[in-house]
């Protein structure tokens, strides 16, 4: 055992402790470190929860990346473009691509007896992906779509359901506003419920072959497609690689464009993490720092015999490097504790609710990242003990003269 660590070990006892208010303030010190990081743990771990689930929701409505033709008419609407392309449906094999699925969409008016509401038509095909809508049924089923039969069923919120006043199995009219005006009547094959207000108040699913008689379209002719990716991570790239595979004569488009709003504010709150991680490591420096000082106030004779003896400075100073080394660790130890314990009776029992007309959710968001949790221990045990190594120089300021004569 090396001489520093040896007497470090002795030091750091309760019974070598013996001023009375040396050893609660070491306790604060811990205790502060032990509240920091599991303040870090959860706040990251809610933000990244938060961040995912919306982001899931909105990519479940839009895909990760659309193509569609240059001469959008609207938002809503757009020029068609043909379903029958060298992509389609063999783009699923680059590696990266998870799906693709054709759509069309167009606005309309839904009328009940008593009520109307402007609703957005998305048409979908038999390649729909349903695990999105799937998950977030909580009424009837999805739509059965051939490509020989059209189905007369709907797919809608439970906002609209409830602004309507209409059931699963109930009628309805859509009327769209065009030259000859138009409707088309059908029947509600289940519910779903988001909590994205700006989705749920005004998509709904329907069959594909409507819009497109609607329009006056073959069946060959579609708005364009959505393409589903496996990471988020990489949309900047798979956008590239997906438009070097469509050709020049079609434009791709990432969600975030299409949603500017809604990730530019989810981009807001990593300043926001970043923010208390900076706040908690300063403040459980500064504690680690007071700390460390008392220590060394304590240990002034101590320290003046050492030097007496032929200790150097940087002997002496590893020494309580090392005290502080332990209490750090003690205190990420029991921190990653309580953060982590936290994290996982609200993942798994949903205590803290929440208003989600007001978050989109229902109930407090947790996702745990391992690598994220490992590089907030080592990064505040590496700040905080870099912050350490300058009240650790006051060592070499004790004269072994002075402090044994005082002793």
């Amino acid at each position: 055992m090396n001489f520093e660590l040896f007497i470090a070990k002795k030091i750091i006892g309760a019974e070598n402790l013996n001023s009375k208010g040396t050893r609660p303030i070491i306790n604060i010190a811990t205790a502060s470190i032990s509240l920091g990081i599991s303040v870090m743990i959860i706040s990251l771990a809610i933000v990244t929860g938060f961040q995912n689930q919306i982001r899931n929701k909105v990519i479940g409505f839009g895909s990760h990346i659309q193509i569609t033709s240059y001469d959008i008419v609207n938002t809503v609407e757009s020029s068609p473009i043909a379903k029958q392309q060298k992509f389609y449906p063999h783009i699923d094999t680059v590696k990266g691509v998870n799906h693709i699925q054709y759509y069309a969409t167009k606005a309309g008016i839904l009328r009940t007896q008593d009520d109307i509401h402007g609703v957005i038509l998305k048409g979908i095909g038999h390649d729909f992906d349903w695990t999105f809508f799937k998950q977030r049924m909580i009424e009837g089923n999805a739509i059965q779509l051939s490509d020989s039969n059209k189905s007369n069923g709907i797919i809608i919120s439970k906002t609209i359901a409830k602004k309507l006043k209409l059931k699963v199995g109930d009628k309805t009219t859509a009327h769209f506003v065009q030259d000859p005006p138009r409707a088309r009547r059908f029947i509600v094959n289940g519910i779903y419920e988001s909590g994205m207000e700006k989705f749920d108040n005004s998509i709904i699913l329907v069959d594909i072959q409507h819009i497109q008689k609607l329009n006056n379209w073959t069946e060959e002719q579609i708005s364009g497609f959505e393409v589903i990716l496996d990471d988020y991570s990489e949309l900047e790239n798979m956008e590239e690689i997906i438009y070097n595979h469509i050709g020049y004569e079609l434009r791709t488009s990432q969600i975030t464009e299409r949603n500017q709003e809604i990730f530019s504010w989810l981009d807001l709150l990593d300043k926001n993490v970043y923010i208390i991680l900076i706040l908690m490591i300063m403040v459980a420096g500064i504690n680690m720092i007071s700390a460390l000082l008392i220590l060394i106030l304590e240990r002034t004779n101590m320290i003046g015999m050492l030097k007496a003896l032929g200790a150097k400075n940087s002997s002496v100073r590893k020494i309580f490097l090392y005290n502080a080394s332990y209490l750090l660790g003690k205190g990420l130890f029991f921190g990653n504790i309580l953060g982590l314990g936290l994290c996982l009776i609200q993942l798994n029992f949903q205590l803290i609710k929440l208003p989600q007309e007001s978050y989109y959710i229902n109930c407090v968001p947790i996702q745990i990242d391992i690598l994220d949790t490992l590089i907030i221990n080592f990064g505040t045990f590496g700040l905080c003990l870099f912050m350490m190594l300058i009240p650790s120089f006051f060592v070499t300021k004790i004269s072994p003269v002075k402090s044994i004569q005082f002793n």
